[in-house]
């Protein structure tokens, strides 16, 4: 993806929020269609050594000339903005990313499935128990297991939160590691694990592809024809 892919960028997600109907793109009240100015190269490089990884280049490119976040998929890109001389990511849940992880390799699997098959089949069962504050509290243990498991930090390392769906449902950029630069489903609020966002023929979505299909379906959304 070169520098010039993006030129217009910028000018179609404006036109996208003026137009009749751009109330209506889902999310459109949370980013309120503002788009943040986009980074300069001496910021960029200043927020790649803080984090210690060079970005994936097709979010580096976004990021140098579209935005340094703000309107996008779903409630918005979240931004990276510097405070009190520091580079962060603001946004619902941007801080379940551990920053002092990013340079690190995205694992390549999921927990080990011996050990979710052993979690799912302690899982306690209703009709095991009599008294149903028994069953509550055995129930609120599992729960507690089973997000020690799922929710395990390095789960997410070389990873960050780039949107939120609502409902605690978001998405993650990956960073570092084999899966650099594509986009990762994060619903483990509803028992369903982190995976990988996959075209029509399995090709894993990556940075470019996620944002510029939502503006296509934002366009058709916003700005109507005849």
């Amino acid at each position: 993806m070169t520098d010039q892919w993006w030129v217009d960028v910028r000018q179609r997600v404006e036109a996208t929020g003026a137009g009749p109907a751009g109330s209506k793109v889902f999310g459109a009240l949370g980013h309120q269609w503002v788009l943040e100015d986009p980074l300069a190269r001496g910021e960029l490089a200043e927020l790649e050594a803080q984090i210690g990884v060079r970005l994936p280049e097709e979010y580096r490119d976004f990021l140098l000339h579209v935005s340094a976040g703000g309107a996008g998929p779903a409630y918005g890109l979240f931004p990276v903005r510097r405070v009190q001389g520091r580079w962060r990511w603001e946004g619902d849940g941007a801080d379940l990313a551990d920053s002092s992880r990013l340079d690190e390799p995205f694992p390549d699997q999921g927990p080990d499935p011996e050990l979710l098959n052993d979690l799912l089949a302690q899982c306690p069962e209703e009709e095991d128990f009599v008294d149903m504050e028994d069953f509550d509290a055995a129930m609120e243990a599992w729960d507690e297991r089973w997000e020690t498991v799922m929710f395990a930090p390095g789960r997410t390392a070389g990873a960050m939160v780039i949107s939120h769906l609502g409902c605690a449902q978001r998405e993650w950029l990956i960073i570092s590691g084999s899966h650099r630069g594509t986009i990762w489903s994060d619903c483990r609020v509803d028992d369903v694990d982190l995976a990988p966002l996959l075209d029509g023929d399995g090709t894993p979505v990556r940075f470019a592809r996620w944002y510029t299909d939502w503006l296509e379906k934002a366009e058709r959304t916003a700005l109507p024809t005849s």
